[in-house]
């Protein structure tokens, strides 16, 4: 029998590598319909092949995979913040998010040419990041009201992993999603969203950790994400990837945060295995690899790092680094890395 730590470990590597998967999974599919992906694949694409509108190479990360590491990295820059003799001064993970975010736009990224940018971007993390790189100051950006894509809730999970109280979750969700995405749609879905996660780190059954989630966007004072997770109760993925998304997902889920949400709920109370559930949330087509990340996030907290299929482990692009990294924020590497990243460093004058 696992031990509470090693059940713990299990499920924030499943967390994190969960979105990994989704991601890579979704990207073949990226912008496809519903119809066009039952022709080609009738009972839903099972492996990592890469390819799609973008020509990915197969296991490597989207613009999902990529900025949820900018925010894994800001998390291990603030477990190694100790090392400096500064305990006075917080360290401020949103910005340091956004810090390593902007690496990202403006092309300084392992896999791609130095100075390239990235292949995908959305909308509003483009604009939030613009701005970013003007102001550095991440309270002052974002694409404003009426902007509510996924774009950060497919990037947040590593908040509910590595920020021990309910009130600092809540806060650091709310502030990281900002940066690029400041409607209250997006950040307070992403403040939900954790606290299911985190409820499933803590060995909660994924029904009690839904109910954290309505409970948050209750305290938040938002009924469009408390209406979110309550559709994605009533939602049967089986029937959608058989049937078609219909009317009731309109838009074929084309990035809009409150249905990406509502799909990563359908899918958490879905009881069947981490591959049968991420292959049909990408089978409804749209944004098939925001919502395989996001749906394969809350998978990998609930069943562990042991639920997904070794095959597509074996192609991820960054699975090595998550783990590295995860396990060293946890103090659980065999060799810790010390001291902050060459590139906190420089960025805030400390070389």
């Amino acid at each position: 029998m696992a031990t509470a730590g090693q059940a713990r470990l299990s499920k924030t590597l499943g967390a994190l590598l969960g979105v990994h998967a989704g991601d890579s999974l979704g990207a073949t599919l990226e912008f496809d319909s519903w119809q066009q992906i039952q022709k080609h694949y009738p009972n839903g694409l099972r492996d990592i092949i890469g390819g799609g509108t973008f020509g990915w190479p197969a296991g490597h990360a989207t613009d999902d995979t990529d900025l949820t590491r900018a925010v894994l990295l800001a998390y291990h820059d603030r477990a190694n913040y100790k090392m400096l003799k500064n305990p006075g001064k917080d360290f401020d993970v949103a910005r340091s998010a956004a810090d390593w975010s902007l690496d990202w736009y403006e092309g300084d990224w392992p896999g791609r040419k130095k100075g390239q940018g990235p292949i995908d971007i959305g909308g509003a993390t483009r604009i939030g990041l613009s701005e970013y790189s003007t102001s550095r100051d991440p309270r002052t950006c974002g694409a404003g009201p009426g902007s509510a894509g996924n774009g950060s809730l497919m990037r947040c999970i590593p908040t509910a992993l590595f920020t021990d109280s309910r009130e600092e979750r809540i806060k650091e969700s709310k502030a990281i999603s900002a940066f690029t995405h400041n409607d209250l749609r997006c950040t307070i879905s992403c403040a939900a969203y954790n606290e299911i996660v985190a409820a499933l780190l803590s060995g909660m059954e994924p029904q009690t950790a839904v109910d954290i989630g309505v409970e948050v966007a209750r305290e938040q004072n938002s009924s469009d994400v408390e209406d979110a997770i309550e559709r994605g109760k009533k939602l049967s993925l089986s029937r959608f990837a058989s049937e078609g998304p219909g009317g009731e997902l309109p838009d074929n889920t084309s990035g809009y945060v409150l249905q990406s949400l509502t799909v990563a709920i359908a899918a958490l109370l879905d009881p069947r295995s981490f591959e049968d559930v991420v292959v049909d949330v990408t089978r409804i087509g749209g944004d098939t690899d925001t919502n395989g990340a996001i749906a394969g996030g809350l998978l990998g907290a609930r069943d562990g790092i042991e639920s997904i299929p070794e095959r597509w482990l074996e192609t991820l692009q960054f699975r090595a680094e998550f783990e590295e990294l995860a396990k060293d924020i946890l103090g659980l590497a065999s060799s810790p890395t010390k001291g902050l990243s060459a590139a906190y460093k420089k960025r805030h004058g400390l070389v």
